[in-house]
């Protein structure tokens, strides 16, 4: 299907960019393309101008800061992002995803920021962002405000992204001292849509001091196990011990279910998913017991 006519520009500037999207009534960003432009092309949604930021430098760095957290420019692409020397240094499990989503012509074009703000409940990096605890900055007119990941994805296709606003970076603080991230999906196959997703981060030392669980797929944004998390903390730090942990995951979840997976079936995967990405986490920070 061919697209419909739109208007384009390609500001040099993210101030550019900012005026041209508050200025102009049905104007949007325009970075890898890869979901938009199939939005467009389905007639799913009308834009009037698309404004292409995906050339500015200014959103496109990865950048490591002297205490260990990390900067990632929402303009910067999948593949960029997996072969990233300080992204690998600090957060490997970032890398990693990156370099798993969807073929390589869409991971080099793709990018951090079209990922998240688009608000798939199935997309790869949201639930890690959650479970690191990052912090995404909008920027508008009037300055950038921060706010966390974990109120960043809202819903469906939603985000705290307003009229006249653009994602500009993704902050990552480090891990701290005994933590660890892991990450684990289900899927349809190779290269497809996943059925669930669950990311971790957990701080141990033989004993579950702290812990992260974030599931995706089976609500409207990524969902934080706050049950899980609190069956986890003060626990030995084994495999029995997560699997336990894991038990708790049930009723508490509505997800939905199509043609690939029942509700039932991705209620049952999240707790495979969850105490898989726990378990890696534990091992990547070194706490496990034994």
């Amino acid at each position: 299907m061919l697209l419909e006519s739109v208007a384009y520009a390609r500001p040099e500037t993210v101030d550019q960019a900012l005026e041209m999207l508050s200025s102009t009534d049905g104007a949007a960003p325009l970075a890898g393309g890869q979901s938009l432009i199939n939005v467009l092309k389905h007639r799913v949604a009308s834009i009037e101008l698309l404004v292409d930021i995906s050339r500015l430098e200014e959103l496109r760095t990865v950048q490591d800061r002297p205490d260990g957290t990390l900067e990632i420019g929402a303009c910067v692409t999948y593949d960029e992002l997996e072969h990233s020397e300080p992204a690998r240094a600090a957060h490997a499990v970032l890398a990693d995803v990156a370099g798993h989503i969807e073929d390589q012509q869409i991971r080099n074009r793709g990018t951090v920021g079209g990922n998240c703000c688009l608000s798939d409940p199935t997309n790869n990096l949201p639930p890690i962002l959650v479970a690191l605890g990052a912090t995404m900055n909008i920027q508008s007119a009037g300055g950038v405000r921060e706010v966390p990941a974990e109120e960043f994805f809202e819903g469906y296709f939603t985000t705290a992204v307003g009229e006249g606003e653009l994602l500009r970076s993704i902050t990552v603080p480090p891990l701290p001292a005994g933590g660890g991230a892991g990450y684990s999906t289900v899927a349809v196959g190779a290269d497809s849509k996943a059925l669930v997703r669950a990311a971790a981060m957990v701080r141990a030392d033989g004993q579950i001091e702290d812990a992260r669980v974030v599931l995706a797929c089976v609500a409207p944004a990524p969902f934080r196990h706050t049950g899980m998390e609190g069956a986890l903390r003060g626990s030995e730090a084994t495999a029995a011990a997560v699997r336990e942990a894991s038990l708790v995951i049930g009723e508490d979840l509505s997800p939905p279910g199509d043609v690939h997976a029942s509700a039932d079936y991705r209620r049952e995967m999240a707790r495979v998913v969850a105490r898989r990405s726990v378990w890696q986490a534990i091992e990547q920070g070194g706490g496990r017991r034994g």
